[in-house]
């Protein structure tokens, strides 16, 4: 019985540290692999085709949407994301655990696409600790933060639909509590009897 793949969606509105604690939970759990989306926009100063995204045309990525190759595709300001359904099926089939680091909106269509996996949403602590991070980046611009803000608002209400919720206070902790659901769903007893077969002869 071959073990089947463990697939992990996480959301999180920006500013939450989503990135932050997925660098860890690769740390924790090596063997995981990241999930390469198809992109529109314009890859940014030291992104690499094929490991932060893979960056395609407006055309290929239409064709792909035309072609039902995406398990879920969405537009993201102004940028079109999407993940390839043959990119989960053999992760899937070939007992590979892979993380998704996807919007709301992609994990919904996802959710209502693709059976078996495991979904959690990532918070701050508040809205105002939310602020100063995003205003601590430097990276974006009064209006720009404003925007974020209120996405945020909207995206925190989509929380109720995920399996789980961190809340990511305590950073250190925030990671023990997602290496955790890992471990519990790599314990499950579906992706445990190919372990068991082996080792018991059954």
């Amino acid at each position: 019985m071959k073990r089947e793949g463990l697939i992990l969606i996480l959301s999180a509105p920006s500013g939450a540290g989503k990135t932050s604690l997925c660098r860890e939970l690769f740390k924790i759990f090596p063997d995981m692999k990241e999930s390469v989306s198809y992109t529109t926009r314009v890859p940014r100063m030291g992104e690499v085709e094929g490991e932060a995204y893979h960056f395609v045309t407006q055309e290929t990525f239409d064709a792909m949407i035309a072609e039902d190759s995406f398990a879920e595709w969405a537009i993201v300001h102004g940028n079109m994301y999407g993940t390839a359904l043959r990119t989960l099926e053999d992760a899937r089939k070939n007992g590979i655990d892979m993380v998704l680091d996807i919007d709301c909106q992609g994990a919904l269509k996802l959710k209502e696409q693709f059976d078996g996996g495991v979904y959690v949403f990532i918070l701050p602590p508040n809205m105002e600790e939310l602020r100063r991070r995003l205003e601590h980046r430097s990276s974006d611009s009064q209006d720009v933060i404003e925007r974020r803000i209120v996405r945020a608002s909207a995206e925190i209400k989509e929380s109720r639909w995920y399996d789980y919720i961190i809340f990511n206070d305590i950073f250190d902790i925030a990671c023990q509590e997602l290496a955790s659901i890992v471990i519990a769903h790599r314990r499950k007893t579906f992706r445990m009897m190919e372990k068991v077969g082996k080792v018991f002869d059954i």
